[in-house]
């Protein structure tokens, strides 16, 4: 299980500002991809840490995803995207999995990760999320063997888009200048995508196509925040707001 991007004589990443996580190369495009380019554009470094090469799709290769993942990459303004190799369909949380993303994560160095929401309709998406977070936490860990110096980010946010239970997002981010650029980099994926009514966490839509379906969802987490198009998060713990007096968004 090593990265294809390195030799054994480079670090696993570069240090990053904001490292997203996910199961398959697209997931973060279709969760998070404005949020990357808006975070990038702000001047951010910017990292991707696909957990799965997605060679058990049904569409595509392994080969084909990880060119698409790379032109995706280029269109956010990523600093860097890594494989973590693990095997897609297949996804556990163990002790080695737990090791390997760790030392990812401390070569990353971000002071911010985001995660996939708890839940979610593919099994992978689920272990994901709850291992990230585990390796999150023992990246910290002094004594833990794996590579790299110990490292906890800051802020974990879990990602909210095409949830479609009860949760209120803590925060939605306005992504209307970034929207176009998200788009860009779900086309990238033409080998999932093109032709399809559902795809990761987008449930099958009639015969509405997924790309309409992204811009749809989107629009809904914008309309939240008075703009056109947002993505939504979660956090565990209470937000701290240091400026009442200058809270965006209208309540009436």
């Amino acid at each position: 299980m090593t990265d294809p991007h390195t030799s054994a004589t480079e670090p696993l990443a570069p240090p990053v500002d904001l490292l997203a996580i996910a199961a398959h190369r697209d997931d973060v495009e279709l969760l998070v991809g404005g949020t990357m380019a808006r975070t990038a554009a702000q001047g951010h470094r910017t990292g991707i840490l696909d957990l799965t090469a997605g060679e058990r799709g049904t569409d595509g290769s392994a080969q084909l995803r990880g060119e698409e993942a790379d032109a995706a990459a280029k269109i956010l303004g990523v600093t860097a995207r890594r494989n973590a190799g693990l095997p897609d369909a297949g996804l556990e949380n163990t002790p080695e999995t737990r090791r390997i993303v760790a030392g990812f994560i401390r070569a990353f160095r971000p002071r911010v990760v985001i995660l996939p929401y708890m839940t979610g309709r593919h099994p992978d998406h689920r272990i994901a999320s709850q291992l990230a977070y585990d390796a999150c936490f023992l990246a910290g860990l002094g004594k833990l063997d794996a590579p790299g110096e110990p490292h906890r980010p800051h802020k974990l946010l879990y990602a909210l888009t095409y949830r479609e239970d009860p949760v209120k997002p803590s925060f939605v981010v306005d992504i209307t200048g970034f929207m176009e650029t998200k788009m860009e980099a779900v086309r990238c994926y033409g080998s999932q995508f093109d032709g399809k009514t559902w795809g990761g966490e987008v449930y099958p839509g009639g015969d509405r196509p997924l790309y309409d379906q992204v811009r749809m969802h989107a629009a809904r987490y914008g309309s939240l925040i008075r703009t056109e198009y947002g993505e939504p998060f979660y956090v565990t713990e209470t937000m701290q707001v240091d400026d009442v007096v200058n809270l965006p968004v209208r309540s009436i």
